[in-house]
C-alpha cells in the first residue's frame, strides 16, 4: 500500500471526524481501499474490513502498535506492543458461509454491525445480528438461542478470525489470564486525529510565516516541512 498523502489524509480526518463509530470506520476502509466504490464496502464482511485497516495502519504509522491495559483482577498497568503483521497472518479459509445446526449463516458486515447499534441490550443485539446474516434455516427460540449462538461465534472465528481481533493477556502481577478484543477501527482513527490535528498546526505556523495556502504547504514531504518548522521556531 502507498503511503497516503498528507492532504488526503486531512481530507478523510474532516469527512470522519463528527461522524458516529460505524461510518467512521467506513471513511478508514475507503482510505485503505481508494479503488473500490464506497457504497460497496458497508458490504464487505468484517475480517476483509479489518485486514484493510491494519494494512493502512502499517503503511501510515508502521507495524507496532503500542498498547496498554489494566488488568480486571489487580488493577496492574500493562503495556506491550501488536505487531500489525502478525495479526494479518491470522489465515482465513476463503469461505463466504458457515453451516450451524443445520442453519446456514453468511459472515456478518459492517452494515449489519449499523443495524443493531440500536439494540436495547446484548441479547436483542445477538437476535437481531444472527437473524440479519441468517441464509437458510430458522433461528430457534429464546431458550435455545444462546447456545447456538455461542456456536456460531466460534464457527464464525474459525471461518475468518479477523472478524473479531481477539488476544489473550496475562497479567505478570497475579497471574490472571483474559481475553481482549482489539477494536482497529478506534484505535487507528485515534492514530490519524492526533496526525491530522498536528498537520493542521503546521499548516497554521508555516502560513502565518510565509504566507502559504494549505495546499502547499500539505504537499511538502515530511522532511521539508519540519525543516521549515525548525526555521520557524529559530
Amino acid at each position: 500500500m502507498q503511503p497516503l498523502a498528507a492532504d488526503a489524509l486531512v481530507a478523510a480526518w474532516e469527512r470522519g471526524r463528527d461522524c458516529p463509530p460505524l461510518d467512521r470506520a467506513l471513511v478508514l476502509y475507503a482510505m485503505a481501499v481508494p479503488d473500490a466504490a464506497a457504497d460497496a464496502l458497508a458490504d464487505r464482511p468484517l475480517g476483509e474490513r479489518n485486514r484493510a485497516l491494519l494494512r493502512l495502519r502499517q503503511a501510515l504509522f508502521g507495524d507496532v502498535l503500542a498498547a496498554c491495559i489494566d488488568c480486571p483482577q489487580c488493577n496492574e498497568r500493562l503495556e506491550f506492543g501488536l505487531s500489525a503483521s502478525t495479526l494479518l497472518a491470522r489465515q482465513a479459509p476463503g469461505v463466504r458461509t458457515i453451516e450451524v445446526d443445520g442453519i446456514r449463516f453468511r459472515l456478518p458486515t459492517t452494515r449489519d454491525l449499523a443495524r443493531i447499534a440500536q439494540a436495547v441490550d446484548s441479547q436483542a443485539a445477538s437476535r437481531q445480528l444472527f437473524g440479519s446474516i441468517v441464509e437458510y434455516g430458522t433461528l430457534p427460540d429464546e431458550a435455545r438461542l444462546a447456545p447456538l449462538v455461542e456456536r456460531v461465534a466460534g464457527a464464525l472465528d474459525e471461518a475468518d478470525p479477523c472478524i473479531d481481533l481477539s488476544l489473550a493477556v496475562g497479567c505478570p502481577a497475579c497471574s490472571h489470564h483474559w481475553s481482549v478484543s482489539l477494536d482497529v477501527v478506534g484505535y487507528l482513527w485515534d492514530e490519524i486525529d492526533v496526525r491530522a490535528r498536528t498537520l493542521l498546526d503546521d499548516v497554521h505556523v508555516l502560513a502565518r510565516a510565509y504566507g502559504w495556502d494549505e495546499a502547499r504547504i500539505l504537499g511538502l514531504s515530511d522532511a521539508r516541512r519540519c525543516a521549515y518548522l525548525e526555521r520557524v521556531a529559530g
